[in-house]
Order: structure tokens, then C-alpha cells, then sequence
């Protein structure tokens, strides 16, 4: 594992971890870092947004979203440099972070946490760069990271209409996705028409 090679990711892992914990035996600590609608709206407590996006549910939580971190970061900072890995990664996470404001607007007592919608982010934002490169799901079953994408983002879909007593952010996942996928085709002049070449090749038609 080489740090300097991707010093962001690894500082994001730190911090995610860190704080995760932290909160897990603070519950003072982790009320204060909530994404709550009330006080983001009526108190302009806008921190929220960005602090709940180190803080998870539970292990298994942070679990799934670090080891996705580890797995996709350090290739995507490696592809777009830290300064715009650190911009996809940041507007991903604001992103979900709004999209879940406005879904809940009217329901000031909503809560959530979680890095899903930053991790979202980077899954299509990697994506867009190599949609058929290969990963090793739980080390061990062979999946293109595409098809890897739409199962992340897809059971985020469903968990945030099926699951919504969970305190899980499932409806930053979508916002998050969108905004590091339009994020990466901004900075990244060529990126969206380099993804359509690689899917016409795939499919036999470029």
C-alpha cells in the first residue's frame, strides 16, 4: 500500500474510521455530526452536510463503505491527481447530501449518515473511466466495475424507499451518484466520450 500514491483516500479512510468510532461510544459526539433537516434549515447548521459523511450506523456500515473506498479510490485519485479526486469525492458527498435534503424537507426530524453518497460518487465517477476493468467482489467472484456501480446504486435505490427506518443515508446514494458522474464529465473533457467508445466496443458496435 503506498500513501503517497494516493494520500487522499487514505486520509479519507483515516477520518472516516476515526470518527466512526468515535461515535460509536459518543452519542453526544455523533447528534452533533447528524445529518437532521431541522437544524440544517432552521438553524443553518450547513456543517451537517459534510460531517455526517464521516459517521456510519454500525461496523458492517462503515465496513462496506470503507472496503469500496479502498478498492476504488486510490485508482480513481491515481487517474483524475488529488486535486480533482478530492473535488469528485467532496461534491459527491454535498450532492447526496442535498438530494436527501430535498427529499425530506418537510420532515424537519429526518436523520441520516454515512460516506455512501461520496462512495457512490467515486463508483461512477471510476466508471466513467473503466467501465469494464475487473474486480474481485468479497476477493473472490470477478465483476466489472460497471456492473458493480448499478448493484451499489441500485439496492441504495431500494433501501431508501423499503428501509426508511434506517438511519443509513440509502437517499444520498442517487444524488451523490449524479453529482460525481456530472462532476467527472466537467472537469474531465473527453471522459463521456471515451466511456461510449469502451461500451460500443464491448457490445461489438465501434
Amino acid at each position: 500500500m503506498d500513501l503517497l500514491a494516493a494520500p487522499l483516500t487514505y486520509a479519507l479512510l483515516a477520518a472516516n474510521i476515526i470518527a466512526s468510532l468515535i461515535a460509536f461510544g459518543d452519542e453526544r459526539f455523533l447528534t452533533k455530526g447528524l445529518f437532521i433537516v431541522g437544524p440544517i434549515l432552521g438553524d443553518k447548521q450547513y456543517y451537517r452536510m459534510i460531517s455526517s459523511g464521516f459517521l456510519h450506523g454500525s461496523q458492517t456500515h462503515l465496513f462496506i463503505n470503507m472496503i469500496t473506498l479502498f478498492f476504488f479510490g486510490p485508482s480513481l485519485e491515481g487517474i483524475l491527481g488529488t486535486v480533482l479526486f478530492a473535488a469528485v469525492y467532496f461534491i459527491s458527498l454535498l450532492g447526496g447530501s442535498l438530494w436527501s435534503l430535498m427529499e425530506n424537507r418537510r420532515n424537519p426530524r429526518y436523520s441520516a449518515l454515512g460516506a455512501s453518497g461520496a462512495i457512490s460518487g467515486v463508483l461512477i465517477s471510476f466508471s466513467l473511466f473503466a467501465p469494464f476493468s475487473t474486480l474481485l467482489l468479497f476477493f473472490v467472484l470477478p465483476m466489472p466495475a460497471i456492473v458493480f456501480t448499478a448493484l451499489y446504486i441500485g439496492y441504495s435505490m431500494y433501501a431508501s424507499v423499503y428501509q426508511k427506518t434506517s438511519r443509513i443515508g440509502h437517499d444520498a446514494h442517487l444524488g451523490g451518484a449524479l453529482a460525481g458522474g456530472l462532476a467527472t464529465i466537467l472537469l474531465v473533457p473527453g471522459v463521456w466520450g471515451g466511456f461510449i467508445m469502451a461500451i460500443e466496443k464491448t457490445l461489438g458496435l465501434g
